[in-house]
């Protein structure tokens, strides 16, 4: 494994500036590891999605998408952990687990396929002596209330969609290295 490789960018510099807001957590928080409840089943983990909650998002605020990728991951194009897309806008909180029944968090809410191909929440899994990586949580708030992607939709397509309706956006970054 090459540790000397660049580290990459987090994918949020790299699209244009939209304002910011706050996320928060109970089960992780900013630039500290990510606990083994949150990492995923294959790699001694629970599997099991953090608890978020935001606030301090734009008033026109009509929904949110929340997202967890992984940029430090070993493909040319990091790694998508998670995908939830049309909450609505009074939704400002997701427990830990929610992940899992992305269709019980909210009517009309849906996870789409992450890189490991579920639609769900699936936690941290890096190859093995690999640096840290970096797990971004974020909560993209939109001017739309549902974004026009269906569960097949790939995360690209997300993204792309996330672009052009995103209004603020707020974001988590815990770590995870698995030493083996």
């Amino acid at each position: 494994m090459n540790l000397d490789r660049p580290v990459a960018p987090s994918p949020y510099d790299l699209l244009p500036p939209v304002g910011a807001f706050t996320v928060t957590s109970a089960d992780i928080a900013d630039g500290e590891p990510i606990a083994k409840t949150h990492i995923f089943t294959g790699a001694g983990g629970e599997n099991l999605s953090p608890q978020l909650s935001w606030s301090g998002f734009p008033a026109e605020t009509r929904g949110f998408t929340v997202t967890c990728y992984d940029p430090d991951a070993p493909t040319g194009c990091g790694f998508w952990h998670w995908l939830l897309v049309n909450l609505p806008a009074s939704v400002t909180e997701l427990a830990q687990g929610a992940g899992s029944a992305p269709e019980q968090v909210a009517a009309g809410a849906f996870s789409v396929r992450n890189d490991f191909g579920n639609p769900r929440y699936d936690g941290s899994a890096p190859p093995a002596g690999d640096r840290p990586h970096r797990y971004i949580f974020a909560v993209h708030a939109l001017d739309v209330e549902t974004l026009d992607v269906g569960p097949d939709a790939s995360a690209a397509y997300v993204g792309f969609n996330l672009t052009f309706h995103t209004l603020a956006r707020a974001t988590l970054t815990a770590t995870y290295q698995n030493l083996g």
